[in-house]
């Protein structure tokens, strides 16, 4: 058998999440895109549009859909932004925070189910190799390319 490679794993369990969250998320009418987008939305004072994307590592076109949609269920509202007469804020709306709170606790009780069966320590090493892997990857440390061959 061949050996298992790291982005595999990282692909494969990230891929089992994502279709956990969707099949979740159905019972809620929902998505794990949209529930992912409630959690990134500040439930005060609201995000700015220009921040959503990159806090999620999500492209602004696919976002702008995400977000169209929202707005047509009733979860969010654009109002402008008083710190920059130029941007949007999306808020909650109250069907929104309602939506978010059962985001929130399908997302809690995932981990609470992993912590279970899971080890503190194998955790913490969990977390330090995945902060490894998106420091090398940030650091771009991986495929590093050799200016004078070009």
């Amino acid at each position: 058998m061949k050996e298992l490679t790291i982005d595999y794993a990282l692909r494969a369990t990230w891929q089992a999440v994502a279709r956990m969250y969707n099949e979740e998320a159905k019972s809620f009418e929902s998505t794990m895109a949209v529930g992912f987008t409630l959690l990134s939305i500040d439930p005060r004072t609201g995000t700015p549009s220009t921040a959503l994307g990159p806090k999620m590592g999500m492209e602004a076109t696919s976002l702008s859909r995400i977000l169209k949609s929202m707005e047509e269920k009733g979860l969010i509202l654009r109002k402008p932004n008083p710190a920059d007469g130029r941007g949007v804020l999306i808020h909650l709306t109250e069907f929104g925070l309602e939506k978010r709170k059962d985001s929130k606790d399908v997302v809690l009780r995932f981990n609470e189910v992993v912590k279970q069966h899971v080890s503190e320590d194998k955790l913490k090493g969990f977390f330090e190799v995945t902060e490894t892997i998106n420091k090398l990857i940030a650091d771009k440390n991986i495929y590093i390319k050799d200016k004078s061959n070009h």
